[in-house]
Protein backbone atom coordinates (compact mmCIF):
# COMPACT_ATOMS: atom_id res chain seq x y z
CA UNK A 1 0.00 0.00 0.00
CA UNK A 2 1.36 3.83 -0.75
CA UNK A 3 3.36 4.56 2.27
CA UNK A 4 1.74 7.73 3.35
CA UNK A 5 -1.32 5.80 4.60
CA UNK A 6 0.82 3.55 7.28
CA UNK A 7 1.09 6.87 9.40
CA UNK A 8 -0.45 6.74 12.77
CA UNK A 9 -1.22 9.61 14.57
CA UNK A 10 -0.86 11.17 18.05
CA UNK A 11 -5.01 10.67 18.02
CA UNK A 12 -4.67 6.92 16.62
CA UNK A 13 -1.95 5.84 19.23
CA UNK A 14 -4.12 7.18 22.04
CA UNK A 15 -6.80 4.85 20.46
CA UNK A 16 -4.60 1.86 20.02
CA UNK A 17 -3.07 2.18 23.68
CA UNK A 18 -6.74 1.39 25.24
CA UNK A 19 -6.41 -2.23 23.96
CA UNK A 20 -3.54 -3.93 24.91
CA UNK A 21 -3.41 -7.18 26.41
CA UNK A 22 -0.55 -8.63 28.33
CA UNK A 23 -1.72 -11.39 29.96
CA UNK A 24 -3.21 -14.37 28.44
CA UNK A 25 -5.76 -14.40 31.03
CA UNK A 26 -7.25 -11.11 30.21
CA UNK A 27 -10.93 -11.89 28.48
CA UNK A 28 -11.33 -10.65 25.43
CA UNK A 29 -14.90 -9.30 24.90
CA UNK A 30 -16.26 -9.46 21.20
CA UNK A 31 -19.29 -8.97 18.99
CA UNK A 32 -20.26 -10.23 15.61
CA UNK A 33 -22.44 -8.43 13.33
CA UNK A 34 -24.58 -10.69 10.89
CA UNK A 35 -25.96 -13.60 12.54
CA UNK A 36 -27.27 -15.58 9.58
CA UNK A 37 -24.88 -17.95 7.39
CA UNK A 38 -21.51 -17.36 7.49
CA UNK A 39 -22.28 -15.53 10.94
CA UNK A 40 -23.48 -18.64 12.74
CA UNK A 41 -20.08 -19.98 11.99
CA UNK A 42 -18.74 -17.47 14.04
CA UNK A 43 -20.82 -17.85 16.62
CA UNK A 44 -19.54 -21.26 17.06
CA UNK A 45 -15.91 -20.85 16.28
CA UNK A 46 -15.79 -17.43 18.89
CA UNK A 47 -17.57 -18.72 21.51
CA UNK A 48 -14.83 -22.13 21.28
CA UNK A 49 -11.82 -19.60 21.95
CA UNK A 50 -10.31 -19.77 25.31
CA UNK A 51 -10.29 -16.46 26.72
CA UNK A 52 -13.13 -14.69 24.62
CA UNK A 53 -16.52 -13.82 25.92
CA UNK A 54 -18.91 -13.13 22.78
CA UNK A 55 -20.21 -10.29 24.38
CA UNK A 56 -22.80 -8.97 21.93
CA UNK A 57 -24.60 -9.59 18.85
CA UNK A 58 -26.40 -7.38 16.05
CA UNK A 59 -28.14 -7.86 13.23
CA UNK A 60 -30.95 -5.82 11.32
CA UNK A 61 -33.28 -8.79 11.46
CA UNK A 62 -34.97 -9.02 14.60
CA UNK A 63 -35.45 -12.79 14.37
CA UNK A 64 -32.21 -13.36 12.97
CA UNK A 65 -31.14 -11.54 16.21
CA UNK A 66 -32.82 -12.98 18.95
CA UNK A 67 -31.35 -16.58 17.22
CA UNK A 68 -28.23 -15.91 17.12
CA UNK A 69 -28.16 -14.24 20.73
CA UNK A 70 -29.99 -17.63 21.80
CA UNK A 71 -27.12 -19.74 20.50
CA UNK A 72 -24.77 -17.94 22.26
CA UNK A 73 -26.28 -18.04 25.32
CA UNK A 74 -26.92 -21.70 25.11
CA UNK A 75 -23.24 -22.10 23.88
CA UNK A 76 -21.70 -19.61 27.06
CA UNK A 77 -24.85 -20.46 29.43
CA UNK A 78 -24.57 -16.17 29.35
CA UNK A 79 -26.93 -14.23 27.85
CA UNK A 80 -25.13 -11.20 24.94
CA UNK A 81 -25.99 -7.86 24.60
CA UNK A 82 -28.18 -7.07 21.74
CA UNK A 83 -27.73 -4.62 18.68
CA UNK A 84 -30.09 -3.77 15.91
CA UNK A 85 -27.64 -0.79 15.00
CA UNK A 86 -24.24 -1.55 14.51
CA UNK A 87 -23.33 2.22 15.72
CA UNK A 88 -24.52 1.97 18.82
CA UNK A 89 -22.47 -1.47 19.13
CA UNK A 90 -19.57 0.66 18.13
CA UNK A 91 -19.75 3.07 20.67
CA UNK A 92 -19.59 0.08 23.76
CA UNK A 93 -15.99 0.98 24.87
CA UNK A 94 -16.12 -2.36 26.81
CA UNK A 95 -15.60 -4.48 23.42
CA UNK A 96 -12.48 -4.99 22.52
CA UNK A 97 -13.06 -6.90 19.14
CA UNK A 98 -15.74 -7.28 16.65
CA UNK A 99 -16.10 -9.89 13.87
CA UNK A 100 -18.02 -8.89 10.40
CA UNK A 101 -20.41 -11.25 8.91
CA UNK A 102 -22.70 -8.77 6.81
CA UNK A 103 -23.28 -8.74 2.94
CA UNK A 104 -20.13 -7.47 1.22
CA UNK A 105 -21.38 -4.28 0.51
CA UNK A 106 -21.12 -3.81 4.51
CA UNK A 107 -17.70 -4.80 4.75
CA UNK A 108 -15.58 -1.53 3.88
CA UNK A 109 -17.13 0.77 6.09
CA UNK A 110 -17.95 -1.09 9.26
CA UNK A 111 -14.34 -2.07 9.24
CA UNK A 112 -12.79 1.75 9.24
CA UNK A 113 -15.24 2.25 11.62
CA UNK A 114 -14.85 -0.03 14.07
CA UNK A 115 -11.27 0.97 13.50
CA UNK A 116 -11.42 4.58 14.71
CA UNK A 117 -13.24 2.84 17.96
CA UNK A 118 -10.87 1.57 18.98
CA UNK A 119 -11.97 -2.09 17.82
CA UNK A 120 -9.89 -4.98 16.03
CA UNK A 121 -11.59 -6.29 13.22
CA UNK A 122 -12.36 -9.95 11.85
CA UNK A 123 -13.76 -9.47 8.62
CA UNK A 124 -15.57 -11.79 6.30
CA UNK A 125 -14.18 -12.14 2.63
CA UNK A 126 -13.61 -10.10 -0.24
CA UNK A 127 -13.06 -7.54 2.80
CA UNK A 128 -14.53 -4.42 0.09
CA UNK A 129 -16.96 -4.35 -2.15
CA UNK A 130 -14.82 -2.09 -5.08
CA UNK A 131 -11.29 -1.37 -5.58
CA UNK A 132 -11.47 2.27 -3.88
CA UNK A 133 -12.42 1.13 -0.27
CA UNK A 134 -9.12 -1.49 -0.88
CA UNK A 135 -7.45 1.74 0.07
CA UNK A 136 -8.94 2.72 2.58
CA UNK A 137 -9.20 -0.51 4.91
CA UNK A 138 -6.04 -1.01 4.55
CA UNK A 139 -5.34 2.73 5.28
CA UNK A 140 -8.05 2.75 8.74
CA UNK A 141 -5.83 -0.32 9.95
CA UNK A 142 -2.46 1.23 9.21
CA UNK A 143 -3.71 4.88 11.70
CA UNK A 144 -5.64 3.28 13.97
CA UNK A 145 -3.13 0.70 14.09
CA UNK A 146 -5.72 -2.27 14.67
CA UNK A 147 -5.27 -6.02 14.51
CA UNK A 148 -7.24 -6.20 11.12
CA UNK A 149 -8.02 -10.08 9.57
CA UNK A 150 -9.84 -11.33 6.66
CA UNK A 151 -11.44 -14.69 6.72
CA UNK A 152 -9.20 -16.40 4.73
CA UNK A 153 -9.35 -19.59 6.88
CA UNK A 154 -6.90 -21.56 4.64
CA UNK A 155 -4.31 -18.87 5.36
CA UNK A 156 -4.54 -20.41 9.00
CA UNK A 157 -4.64 -24.27 7.66
CA UNK A 158 -0.95 -26.17 9.19
CA UNK A 159 -1.68 -28.11 5.61
CA UNK A 160 -1.58 -25.49 3.02
CA UNK A 161 1.08 -23.47 5.28
CA UNK A 162 3.38 -26.86 4.91
CA UNK A 163 2.59 -26.99 1.07
CA UNK A 164 3.32 -23.80 0.27
CA UNK A 165 6.47 -23.80 1.74
CA UNK A 166 7.45 -26.25 0.29
CA UNK A 167 6.84 -25.18 -3.43
CA UNK A 168 8.99 -21.77 -1.95
CA UNK A 169 12.15 -24.66 -1.12
CA UNK A 170 11.80 -25.74 -4.64
CA UNK A 171 10.40 -28.98 -4.60
CA UNK A 172 8.15 -28.52 -7.60
CA UNK A 173 10.81 -26.24 -9.15
CA UNK A 174 9.99 -22.95 -11.02
CA UNK A 175 6.56 -21.94 -10.00
CA UNK A 176 4.68 -20.02 -13.61
CA UNK A 177 1.15 -21.09 -13.01
CA UNK A 178 -1.60 -21.36 -10.35
CA UNK A 179 -5.00 -22.38 -10.86
CA UNK A 180 -7.98 -21.70 -8.19
CA UNK A 181 -11.25 -24.04 -8.79
CA UNK A 182 -14.92 -23.02 -7.64
CA UNK A 183 -17.36 -25.82 -8.99
CA UNK A 184 -20.42 -25.72 -7.00
CA UNK A 185 -23.79 -27.04 -8.02
CA UNK A 186 -25.92 -24.15 -7.75
CA UNK A 187 -29.40 -24.48 -8.86
CA UNK A 188 -31.59 -21.19 -10.09
CA UNK A 189 -32.79 -18.77 -7.31
CA UNK A 190 -35.80 -18.28 -9.90
CA UNK A 191 -38.11 -15.02 -9.97
CA UNK A 192 -39.32 -13.06 -6.92
CA UNK A 193 -41.92 -10.30 -7.01
CA UNK A 194 -41.24 -6.95 -5.23
CA UNK A 195 -43.10 -6.47 -1.25
CA UNK A 196 -42.81 -4.88 1.73
CA UNK A 197 -39.72 -6.03 3.35
CA UNK A 198 -40.53 -7.88 6.73
CA UNK A 199 -41.16 -5.58 10.03
CA UNK A 200 -39.02 -6.89 11.88
CA UNK A 201 -35.65 -6.32 9.43
CA UNK A 202 -34.56 -2.63 9.21
CA UNK A 203 -34.31 -2.84 5.49
CA UNK A 204 -33.01 0.64 5.26
CA UNK A 205 -30.03 -0.09 7.31
CA UNK A 206 -29.64 -3.49 5.67
CA UNK A 207 -29.46 -1.77 2.38
CA UNK A 208 -26.81 0.77 4.15
CA UNK A 209 -24.26 2.19 1.26
CA UNK A 210 -26.16 0.55 -1.46
CA UNK A 211 -29.14 2.35 -3.78
CA UNK A 212 -32.50 2.15 -2.17
CA UNK A 213 -34.05 -0.34 -4.19
CA UNK A 214 -37.63 -2.66 -3.16
CA UNK A 215 -37.61 -5.11 -1.67
CA UNK A 216 -37.58 -8.48 -3.04
CA UNK A 217 -37.05 -12.03 -1.10
CA UNK A 218 -34.25 -12.46 -3.76
CA UNK A 219 -32.09 -9.60 -3.22
CA UNK A 220 -31.73 -10.58 0.50
CA UNK A 221 -30.97 -13.16 2.37
CA UNK A 222 -27.87 -15.26 0.77
CA UNK A 223 -29.28 -14.71 -2.87
CA UNK A 224 -27.78 -10.90 -1.96
CA UNK A 225 -24.58 -12.32 -3.72
CA UNK A 226 -25.82 -12.42 -7.20
CA UNK A 227 -26.59 -8.58 -7.37
CA UNK A 228 -24.09 -6.03 -8.23
CA UNK A 229 -24.90 -3.79 -5.51
CA UNK A 230 -24.57 -5.93 -2.83
CA UNK A 231 -22.66 -8.88 -3.75
CA UNK A 232 -19.61 -9.92 -6.18
CA UNK A 233 -20.73 -12.90 -7.75
CA UNK A 234 -19.44 -16.43 -6.62
CA UNK A 235 -15.98 -15.04 -7.52
CA UNK A 236 -16.41 -12.88 -4.59
CA UNK A 237 -18.56 -15.88 -2.33
CA UNK A 238 -16.77 -18.89 -2.62
CA UNK A 239 -14.40 -17.80 -5.17
CA UNK A 240 -12.47 -15.40 -3.13
CA UNK A 241 -10.87 -18.23 -1.28
CA UNK A 242 -9.35 -20.13 -4.21
CA UNK A 243 -8.11 -16.77 -5.60
CA UNK A 244 -6.33 -15.97 -2.52
CA UNK A 245 -4.65 -19.18 -2.29
CA UNK A 246 -3.46 -19.10 -5.62
CA UNK A 247 -1.75 -16.07 -5.40
CA UNK A 248 0.06 -17.28 -2.04
CA UNK A 249 1.22 -19.71 -3.12
CA UNK A 250 2.00 -18.24 -6.63
CA UNK A 251 4.03 -15.42 -4.72
CA UNK A 252 3.18 -12.48 -6.35
CA UNK A 253 0.61 -9.42 -5.59
CA UNK A 254 -1.13 -7.37 -7.66
CA UNK A 255 -1.69 -7.85 -11.62
CA UNK A 256 -0.66 -6.25 -14.66
CA UNK A 257 -3.21 -7.73 -16.44
CA UNK A 258 -6.89 -9.14 -15.67
CA UNK A 259 -8.93 -10.50 -18.17
CA UNK A 260 -12.83 -12.74 -17.54
CA UNK A 261 -15.21 -14.21 -19.68
CA UNK A 262 -18.47 -16.17 -19.12
CA UNK A 263 -22.08 -15.40 -18.37
CA UNK A 264 -25.20 -17.02 -16.95
CA UNK A 265 -26.39 -20.26 -18.23
CA UNK A 266 -29.20 -21.99 -18.22
CA UNK A 267 -31.33 -20.35 -16.24
CA UNK A 268 -33.88 -17.01 -16.59
CA UNK A 269 -33.88 -15.94 -13.10
CA UNK A 270 -33.26 -12.85 -11.07
CA UNK A 271 -29.30 -13.49 -10.63
CA UNK A 272 -27.18 -10.57 -11.87
CA UNK A 273 -24.17 -12.14 -11.82
CA UNK A 274 -22.31 -14.75 -13.95
CA UNK A 275 -22.99 -18.63 -12.81
CA UNK A 276 -19.82 -19.29 -14.90
CA UNK A 277 -16.40 -17.36 -15.08
CA UNK A 278 -12.99 -17.99 -16.47
CA UNK A 279 -10.40 -15.25 -15.24
CA UNK A 280 -6.92 -14.95 -15.80
CA UNK A 281 -4.28 -12.65 -14.43
CA UNK A 282 -1.10 -11.49 -15.03
CA UNK A 283 2.21 -10.95 -13.39
CA UNK A 284 5.45 -9.02 -13.64
CA UNK A 285 7.56 -9.42 -10.42
CA UNK A 286 10.99 -9.61 -10.16
CA UNK A 287 12.05 -9.56 -13.65
CA UNK A 288 9.47 -13.24 -14.13
CA UNK A 289 6.34 -13.58 -15.26
CA UNK A 290 3.46 -15.56 -13.85
CA UNK A 291 -0.52 -16.25 -14.01
CA UNK A 292 -2.68 -16.98 -12.47
CA UNK A 293 -6.19 -18.79 -13.70
CA UNK A 294 -9.47 -18.97 -11.64
CA UNK A 295 -12.74 -21.01 -12.56
CA UNK A 296 -16.28 -20.58 -11.62
CA UNK A 297 -18.73 -23.07 -12.41
CA UNK A 298 -22.13 -23.59 -11.23
CA UNK A 299 -23.20 -26.98 -12.09
CA UNK A 300 -21.20 -29.44 -13.46
CA UNK A 301 -17.41 -30.76 -12.60
CA UNK A 302 -15.00 -33.40 -13.58
CA UNK A 303 -13.02 -33.10 -10.26
CA UNK A 304 -9.52 -31.44 -11.94
CA UNK A 305 -6.26 -33.14 -10.51
CA UNK A 306 -8.55 -35.39 -8.51
CA UNK A 307 -9.88 -32.99 -6.23
CA UNK A 308 -13.01 -34.39 -4.06
CA UNK A 309 -13.50 -37.15 -6.67
CA UNK A 310 -14.73 -39.66 -4.00
CA UNK A 311 -17.24 -41.92 -2.69
CA UNK A 312 -20.11 -40.30 -0.33
CA UNK A 313 -22.70 -41.66 1.54
CA UNK A 314 -23.85 -44.56 -0.80
CA UNK A 315 -21.07 -44.28 -2.98
CA UNK A 316 -22.58 -41.19 -4.69
CA UNK A 317 -19.82 -38.71 -5.53
CA UNK A 318 -19.82 -34.93 -4.64
CA UNK A 319 -20.81 -32.38 -7.70
CA UNK A 320 -18.48 -29.76 -5.75
CA UNK A 321 -14.78 -29.42 -7.15
CA UNK A 322 -13.26 -26.51 -4.59
CA UNK A 323 -9.25 -26.28 -4.49
CA UNK A 324 -6.36 -25.42 -6.35
CA UNK A 325 -3.24 -26.50 -8.82
CA UNK A 326 -0.10 -25.13 -9.14
CA UNK A 327 2.61 -26.13 -11.62
CA UNK A 328 6.18 -25.51 -11.67
CA UNK A 329 9.17 -27.03 -13.64
CA UNK A 330 8.98 -30.08 -12.05
CA UNK A 331 5.69 -31.10 -11.06
CA UNK A 332 2.54 -29.78 -9.86
CA UNK A 333 0.45 -29.54 -6.27
CA UNK A 334 -2.83 -29.56 -6.10
CA UNK A 335 -4.94 -28.38 -2.98
CA UNK A 336 -8.20 -30.21 -1.68
CA UNK A 337 -10.44 -27.41 -0.03
CA UNK A 338 -8.42 -25.82 2.49
CA UNK A 339 -6.64 -28.58 4.48
CA UNK A 340 -5.27 -31.18 2.53
CA UNK A 341 -2.22 -31.00 -0.49
CA UNK A 342 -0.55 -33.40 -2.66
CA UNK A 343 2.56 -32.99 -5.18
CA UNK A 344 3.06 -35.21 -8.06
CA UNK A 345 6.15 -34.96 -9.61
CA UNK A 346 8.20 -35.65 -12.81
CA UNK A 347 6.99 -36.12 -16.24
CA UNK A 348 5.32 -39.36 -15.16
CA UNK A 349 3.43 -37.06 -11.69
CA UNK A 350 4.94 -39.62 -9.22
CA UNK A 351 2.82 -39.08 -6.28
CA UNK A 352 4.72 -36.82 -3.39
CA UNK A 353 4.87 -35.79 -0.21
CA UNK A 354 1.03 -35.33 1.28
CA UNK A 355 -0.56 -34.09 4.27
CA UNK A 356 -4.19 -33.26 5.92
CA UNK A 357 -4.40 -30.85 8.65
CA UNK A 358 -6.54 -27.59 9.15
CA UNK A 359 -5.96 -24.78 12.29
CA UNK A 360 -8.35 -22.01 14.04
CA UNK A 361 -8.00 -18.75 11.89
CA UNK A 362 -10.46 -16.98 15.07
CA UNK A 363 -7.48 -18.75 16.89
CA UNK A 364 -4.80 -16.91 15.18
CA UNK A 365 -6.60 -13.61 14.89
CA UNK A 366 -7.35 -13.56 19.03
CA UNK A 367 -3.48 -14.31 19.10
CA UNK A 368 -1.99 -11.60 17.38
CA UNK A 369 -5.11 -9.52 19.03
CA UNK A 370 -3.24 -9.77 22.23
CA UNK A 371 0.35 -9.81 21.52
CA UNK A 372 -0.06 -6.72 18.91
CA UNK A 373 2.60 -8.43 16.68
CA UNK A 374 0.94 -7.53 13.05
CA UNK A 375 3.30 -10.02 11.58
CA UNK A 376 1.47 -12.91 12.86
CA UNK A 377 -1.65 -12.19 10.84
CA UNK A 378 -1.88 -14.94 8.71
CA UNK A 379 -4.49 -13.05 6.67
CA UNK A 380 -3.67 -9.90 7.74
CA UNK A 381 -6.10 -6.74 6.10
CA UNK A 382 -3.04 -5.84 3.16
CA UNK A 383 -2.61 -9.79 2.13
CA UNK A 384 -6.59 -9.99 2.35
CA UNK A 385 -7.07 -6.86 0.04
CA UNK A 386 -4.29 -7.72 -2.44
CA UNK A 387 -6.78 -10.92 -3.77
CA UNK A 388 -9.73 -8.61 -3.42
CA UNK A 389 -8.59 -6.58 -5.84
CA UNK A 390 -8.25 -9.57 -8.52
CA UNK A 391 -12.04 -10.08 -7.76
CA UNK A 392 -12.64 -6.69 -8.90
CA UNK A 393 -10.55 -6.67 -11.67
CA UNK A 394 -11.87 -9.59 -13.10
CA UNK A 395 -15.64 -8.36 -12.29
CA UNK A 396 -15.23 -5.45 -13.84
CA UNK A 397 -13.19 -6.98 -16.74
CA UNK A 398 -16.39 -9.45 -17.43
CA UNK A 399 -18.92 -6.51 -16.81
CA UNK A 400 -17.16 -4.49 -19.82
CA UNK A 401 -16.42 -7.16 -22.06
CA UNK A 402 -12.39 -6.47 -22.22
CA UNK A 403 -9.53 -6.53 -20.55
CA UNK A 404 -8.03 -4.40 -17.72
CA UNK A 405 -4.82 -3.20 -17.37
CA UNK A 406 -3.23 -1.91 -13.91
CA UNK A 407 -0.69 -0.15 -12.13
CA UNK A 408 0.50 -1.52 -9.08
CA UNK A 409 2.39 0.80 -7.46
CA UNK A 410 -0.46 3.39 -7.66
CA UNK A 411 -2.97 0.84 -7.41
CA UNK A 412 -4.98 1.90 -10.22
CA UNK A 413 -6.42 0.82 -13.58
CA UNK A 414 -4.54 2.67 -16.68
CA UNK A 415 -5.59 3.43 -20.23
CA UNK A 416 -9.33 3.01 -19.28
CA UNK A 417 -11.83 5.81 -18.00
CA UNK A 418 -14.92 3.85 -17.76
CA UNK A 419 -13.36 0.87 -16.34
CA UNK A 420 -11.74 3.55 -13.49
CA UNK A 421 -15.28 5.08 -13.03
CA UNK A 422 -16.19 1.26 -11.52
CA UNK A 423 -13.56 1.36 -9.10
CA UNK A 424 -15.85 2.85 -6.58
CA UNK A 425 -19.92 3.63 -6.42
CA UNK A 426 -21.94 6.10 -5.29
CA UNK A 427 -22.60 6.17 -1.79
CA UNK A 428 -25.82 6.51 -0.16
CA UNK A 429 -25.61 8.95 2.36
CA UNK A 430 -24.61 8.77 6.08
CA UNK A 431 -22.97 5.93 4.79
CA UNK A 432 -20.30 7.01 2.76
CA UNK A 433 -16.74 5.47 2.77
CA UNK A 434 -14.61 8.51 3.62
CA UNK A 435 -11.76 9.44 0.77
CA UNK A 436 -10.00 10.60 4.15
CA UNK A 437 -9.95 7.67 7.05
Amino acid sequence: MDRRHFFMSTAAAAAASQTVFGSPNDTLRVATIGLRGRGKDHIKEITAQPGVELAAVCDVDQKVLAAGAKDVENRTQKAPKTYTDYRKLLEDKSIDAISIATPNHWHALMTIQACQAGKDVYVEKPCTHNLFEVKQIVAAARKYDRMVQQGSQSRSSEALRDGIQKMRDGLIGDLYLSRGLCYKWRDTIGHKPVSDPPSYVDYDLWTGPAPKKPFTENRFHYNWHWFWDFGNGDLGNQGIHEVDIARWGLGVKYPTKASAVGGKFMFDDDQETPNTLNCAFEFHEEGKKKMLEFEVRHWMSNHEAGINDRPRAGGRVDSNTIGNIFYGSKGYMAIDGYTKYSFFLGRQAEPGPTMTKGGSHFANFFGAVRSRKREELTAEIEEGAASTVLVHLANISYRLGRTINYDPKTMMITGDAEAVRMMTREYRKPFVVPEKV
